[in-house]
């Protein structure tokens, strides 16, 4: 995309994800597990100016994150947020996560997973979120292409990577999505049509969409914040402030 490195800043959490900004040449930050979206705000806001990304794991980002991912696709943040769905928890070995399908057995639910499934293409759509995605680990160019277009969408991008643990996971495998996905551009899907867009990020079984479920354009975060309508905070002269009124104001 010829940004230059130094403009550019992946924020990652905790998990086998965590390890994402290890072996990409950027400014990296490997935050909290759960954390990496308020660590990518604070730099996003601090200087707006950077390229920020932020990459989790479906634990990572829909459980210990969930607060967080909601409301930064509620203010609209301009950041991409990525996201390694492989639904199980990898690093600590295979515990049942907030995206594993209902019935799933794992050690941590020897008798199938009694909830229902976190289902973060319909909760983006209807959190606020301008870029929603979904791509497959197994389609390396057209993950790139989705990636390439949220990183140049204007504002908070969304995109969900079905990526099979080869080593815990033997249900959600790559024969198995290589079997049900469809790309949603192939179907004339209107990413425009926020109904429709729903609709469809409600599939989920003998047919999986990947592609772009929804794209909107509005305000984000930063374009309303008067303190960096000048230049970037990083950049506010802090040395010639004359804080004595406010001082003052404290006796």
């Amino acid at each position: 995309m010829d940004i230059d490195i130094k403009d550019v800043l992946i924020v990652t959490g905790i998990g086998c994800s965590g390890k994402f900004n290890y072996w990409i040449k950027t400014n990296g930050f490997n935050g909290l597990h759960g954390r990496p979206i308020p660590v990518a705000t604070g730099a996003k806001l601090a200087n707006h100016k950077l390229t920020v990304l932020a990459v989790s794991g479906d634990g990572d980002a829909y459980s210990e994150g969930g607060n967080h991912f909601i409301h930064a696709m509620r203010r609209n943040l301009d950041m991409t947020y990525i996201v390694h769905n492989n639904q199980v928890y990898g690093l600590t070995t295979g515990q049942t996560s907030p995206t594993s399908d209902k019935g799933y057995k794992s050690k941590s639910t020897p008798t199938g997973a009694i909830e229902k499934a976190f289902d973060p293409i319909s909760i983006a759509i209807a959190t606020g979120a301008s870029y929603v995605a979904r791509g497959f680990a197994g389609d390396v160019t057209y993950l790139k292409k989705l990636i390439i277009d949220g990183i140049n969408h204007k504002g908070f991008a969304i995109i969900d990577v079905l990526q099979p643990c080869v080593v815990f996971n033997h249900v959600n495998t790559f024969d198995f999505f290589r079997q049900r996905i469809y790309k949603l551009e192939d179907k004339g899907h209107d990413p425009t049509n926020k109904e429709l867009a729903f609709k469809r990020s409600l599939e989920w079984g003998d047919k999986i969409p990947i592609g772009v479920f929804y794209k909107e354009i509005y305000p984000t975060y930063e374009d309303q914040l008067p303190q960096v309508t000048v230049s970037p905070l990083v950049k506010h002269d802090i040395y010639n402030i004359n804080i004595t009124k406010l001082m003052n104001d404290f006796d």
